[in-house]
């Protein structure tokens, strides 16, 4: 009885205030709305791809609720802008109505065909402005997007089945069919200028016995899970050069995903690989800048090489979410390059092969989550289910390095001994992070008063890079690898990785020391 009264006393109440509760009563807008910005800007997209998805919030700051007579693009239904309004889209909207004291988001997306548009300039600036109200409560904010036009290179589709192309793969010649989207570039394709930049989709592969030349200044810009595949008996030859402005790098060949916005510029991940199949041959690279991979080189095959399988020069390679450089049974030689910020190894020499790396700064400063791996791994094996494969490491001379990181150690020598292989590293005049408390790391690997192994090394003393954290790993006045170097090696690469000479005082790794400012 009293849980009956008590429900009915409380219906009551509800049914009295609703009645007391006068309606919403909404007022036409009189041109007092407040923005969150006076103009939206869209960022950068390539010609044909949707941007991100933008928002303005509008407010009502006044005491009474308000209904927008119109919201609409001022270009209309030809406004290459998209709206949505309280989750409708459209181009125009009639009666919006706000609470008092209340705001709402418009969003705001963008797809640009740039041949649409009155300027066929490579870039074009594109305008419009979201408009409320009209006559005297006219207000506005401004739209803007800058478009792009480039080359695009992607697989093709069947119409009908919506199956995409797929390559097949030449080893030995054997026909290996395989699940990679793409396709072989054609001989019209195969040099990148820097006249428009390059997006592909899926993998652009290099065809057998022929050679990609990628121009000094070239962009090249991957969708997602797509790369450069380089066949057997095919090359890539990247023909970067030195910049004067060290932020725009108008001379150096860029790899990097197609995601434009600021917010996707320094996110790992955003593409696959350039993948150099075991058979391909006499790649280079110089002054690249390869940034935001799933890993950024993978070479595979060709250990034994009198020409290396991949010289790489003069080059950076960051964010990758799992390796740096990734090489498998192969030969690398490097000189000037400058690895960080890697989800598992910055450098990894795997299944043995032939590495020569000097005045490199291979570093890891990954803070995305815990990483396994150190900075730079050597060994002699591959596992697989049912085997374990053993090759020979010939060589890994590590010359005027840097090795260093935000974990400890920062560099693993992981061999499996067998009569079979051999097993052939040293490192000579570098600064490196090891500290070993716990006895972990035991063995003649690990024996640093074994000159063959290790010389005039320096361990666990401040490298002083400018800034790891953004990638900039140039050391200051006070870093302990500062006229450190072997002038043999220095000699052999005289100008580190900005021009600047070192043959009268080497420091190690890529840069010269410089003062801070």
């Amino acid at each position: 009885m009293k849980k009956t009264l008590y429900f009915l006393t409380c219906f009551a109440f509800l049914l009295l205030w609703s009645s007391c509760r006068k309606d919403f009563n909404f007022s036409p807008s009189n041109g007092n709305l407040s923005f969150s910005k006076d103009t939206v800007y869209l960022d950068t997209v390539f010609t044909n791809i949707g941007s991100s998805t933008y928002n303005l919030k509008v407010y009502n700051k006044s005491n009474e609720a308000i209904s927008i007579s119109t919201v609409k693009l001022a270009l209309g239904e030809d406004s290459e802008y998209r709206l949505n309004v309280d989750g409708i889209a459209g181009k125009s909207f009639e009666n919006v109505e706000i609470l008092a004291k209340d705001s709402m988001y418009i969003f705001i997306e963008t797809t640009i065909d740039i041949n649409n548009l009155p300027n066929l300039d490579n870039e074009f600036l594109y305008n419009d402005k979201i408009e409320f109200d009209a006559g005297s409560n006219l207000q506005s904010v401004e739209l803007v997007t800058l478009v792009k036009d480039a080359v695009f290179i992607y697989p093709d589709k069947d119409n009908t089945t919506g199956v995409v192309e797929t390559l097949t793969i030449d080893i030995g010649g054997q026909q290996i069919e395989t699940d990679i989207q793409g396709r072989y570039l054609e001989p019209e394709e195969l040099t990148f200028t820097n006249q428009k930049p390059y997006v592909i989709y899926g993998y652009a592969a290099v065809p057998n016995n022929q050679t990609l030349n990628i121009e000094a200044g070239a962009r090249v810009h991957f969708h997602a899970n797509s790369g450069l595949l380089v066949a057997e008996g095919a090359s890539l030859q990247v023909n970067g050069a030195n910049s004067t402005d060290q932020e725009v790098l108008e001379n150096q060949v860029i790899f990097e995903g197609d995601r434009l916005e600021p917010d996707f510029a320094d996110v790992p991940g955003q593409w696959g690989t350039i993948w150099l199949l075991d058979g391909s041959i006499n790649n280079t690279i110089n002054y690249a800048t390869i940034k935001n991979a799933s890993v950024g080189i993978l070479s595979e095959g060709n250990p034994a090489e009198v020409t290396n399988k991949l010289t790489i020069t003069n080059s950076q390679i960051y964010n990758a979410s799992n390796f740096g450089v990734l090489g498998r049974n192969t030969s690398i030689e490097a000189n000037n390059l400058v690895i960080n910020n890697t989800g598992q190894t910055s450098f990894a020499g795997t299944l043995g092969g032939k590495y020569n790396l000097t005045h490199c700064t291979i570093a890891n400063y990954w803070s995305n989550s815990f990483r396994q791996y150190p900075a730079l791994l050597l060994n002699n094996f591959q596992e697989a289910e049912d085997a374990t494969y053993l090759a020979d490491l010939t060589e890994a001379n590590f010359n005027n390095c840097i090795i260093y990181g935000n974990d400890n150690p920062e560099f693993i020598i992981d061999e499996i001994e067998d009569a079979s292989v051999v097993f052939n590293f040293k490192f000579t005049n570098c600064l490196a992070r090891f500290n070993d408390s716990g006895n972990s790391f035991t063995g003649a690997n690990y024996d640093f008063e074994d000159t063959s192994k290790y010389e005039n090394m320096i361990f666990n003393q401040d490298p002083d890079f400018r800034d790891s954290s953004a990638n900039d790993l140039i050391i200051g006045e006070d870093s302990a690898a500062n006229n450190q170097g072997n002038t043999t090696f220095s000699s052999q690469v005289p100008f580190d990785i900005l021009g600047v000479n070192r043959t009268a005082s080497p420091d190690l790794g890529a840069y010269q020391h410089i003062t801070f400012e």
